[in-house]
């Protein structure tokens, strides 16, 4: 008997753990990569007998593919995957192919924002009474991770793009953060179709399974209105009283599930924000749901110190805070962080734009930032919407001269804050190489 071919598109992280994962199951695996594939993630693959190929896909050995696993980061629109899918061969991301060799419970994270700091939160509460893994976009892949550990539970925080290649994944507990305009050039510029690809989170779900969401985001209010779900609707809101869910009542947290009510208190949340107190009781919830005790669940609410990238506090030099949030890549992320600017702020902004409308931040610019310095290969649009509104705006193509002039330009008790609001790739590698480089620059200041 032939053995079923398994072609993985993309040599990253997700790639080459799904490799891993379908040669451990008896398929013939083939891994093609049309950049570079990473001399690290070579080795595994070479040590591990899997057939592979970089800066090149050979069409005839894609084709006789039984299924293939495309990276996230691959569009549908490539003539290859137009190709793949007129051939009648399945597509796959990773989460769907990993989840068939795993009975464990997952809680699946999606959401425009927050779904970083959401998903490693939960992965916080959790750690201490359950078997619990973290993966998804966030560090070894789920693949890899159903391969060599076997939790007995998984966070996995969720893509969009990995949500549009799910036939039957279904997490027992899915969380929905918030939707806001991202991505939308992968969408044809239609707003609608992001949304419908982040609400395929709870497409299996059943009326055994769990939907978490932002009960004060009317993009996910409406859209569950008009395309009712199966799954329990447990919601979360700082605004109204929610009955079975989470609520901000004052300074605490109130979760009921099934008339059983926890509180927490929120004044010793070591996250800063109005967004962080959402994060934290979509991820009590979670908890909560999963019976982790009320102690437990508050003691890691006051100790977790946050995500990499993401409102990240790097150095105070001469009274003034250096904050990195290189994670920010869409204009809501960036509201984020100046609605939670105390003091008058250096904003470093800009990247590749994905079609921002920055209107929003009009009112935090006024009223927070004193001077912007434009981060970014193209900054037409960055100064010409924000050049009348602060009395200093610079542009420069370079984070070490960024993090200079912010430092001339920065007094006394003020904020400086990388918060690109863009995507990263025209000067940096990812928003990870972005925030590092932001950080040593600091550093050597």
């Amino acid at each position: 008997m032939t053995k079923s071919r398994l072609v993985v598109l993309g040599g990253g992280e997700s790639g080459v753990g799904t490799a891993l994962l379908g040669k451990a199951k008896g398929y013939d695996v083939f891994v093609s990569d049309k950049g570079k594939i990473k001399e690290k993630y070579k080795a595994v693959l070479v040590n591990n007998e899997i057939d592979w190929e970089d800066e090149n896909h050979t069409v005839s050995k894609i084709l006789n593919a039984n299924i293939v696993m495309k990276s996230p980061g691959i569009p549908d629109k490539v003539d290859l995957v137009k190709q793949i899918r007129k051939a009648g061969i399945t597509v796959v991301s990773e989460i769907e192919f990993a989840s068939k060799y795993t009975d464990a419970t997952i809680v699946g994270i999606t959401g425009s924002n927050g779904k970083t700091t959401t998903a490693t939160l939960t992965h916080y509460l959790l750690k201490d009474e359950l078997n619990v893994g973290l993966a998804g976009n966030i560090g070894d892949s789920f693949a890899k991770q159903v391969l060599e550990d076997d939790f007995e539970n998984f966070v996995l925080e969720i893509s969009s793009f990995q949500l549009d290649d799910i036939i039957d994944f279904k997490p027992h507990i899915a969380v929905l953060t918030n939707i806001t305009p991202d991505h939308l050039d992968r969408y044809d510029y239609k707003f609608e179709n992001y949304i419908e690809s982040k609400f395929r989170i709870a497409m299996n779900q059943t009326k055994a399974d769990y939907l978490i969401y932002d009960a004060d985001d009317e993009v996910i209010v409406n859209h569950l209105k008009n395309n009712p779900v199966q799954s329990n609707l447990l919601p979360f809101s700082l605004e109204k009283t929610i009955e079975n869910g989470a609520y901000l009542d004052k300074e605490n947290i109130k979760i009921t599930i099934n008339n059983n009510q926890i509180i927490m208190p929120t004044s010793n949340l070591t996250l800063e924000g109005k967004h962080n107190v959402k994060n934290a009781m979509a991820a009590s919830t979670v908890a909560h749901l999963l019976k982790i005790r009320k102690q437990t669940i508050r003691e890691s609410l006051e100790s977790f110190q946050g995500v990499e990238h993401r409102l990240e506090q790097v150095l105070k030099i001469n009274k003034v805070q250096y904050i990195n949030d290189s994670k920010a890549t869409n204009v809501n992320a960036t509201y984020y962080a100046l609605e939670s600017m105390g003091a008058p702020t250096v904003w470093i902004v800009g990247g590749v734009d994905k079609g921002n409308n920055y209107q929003e931040l009009f009112s935090f610019v006024n009223e927070k930032v004193k001077a912007i310095i434009c981060l970014g290969v193209d900054n037409e649009k960055l100064l010409s919407t924000f050049g009348n509104m602060v009395d200093v705006i610079v542009e420069t193509q370079f984070m070490s001269e960024a993090v200079k002039i912010a430092y001339k330009l920065a007094e006394t008790g003020d904020n400086v804050l990388l918060s690109p609001a863009c995507a990263s790739f025209d000067l940096f590698e990812n928003y990870e190489d972005r925030g590092r480089q932001f950080k040593d620059a600091v550093r050597n200041l």
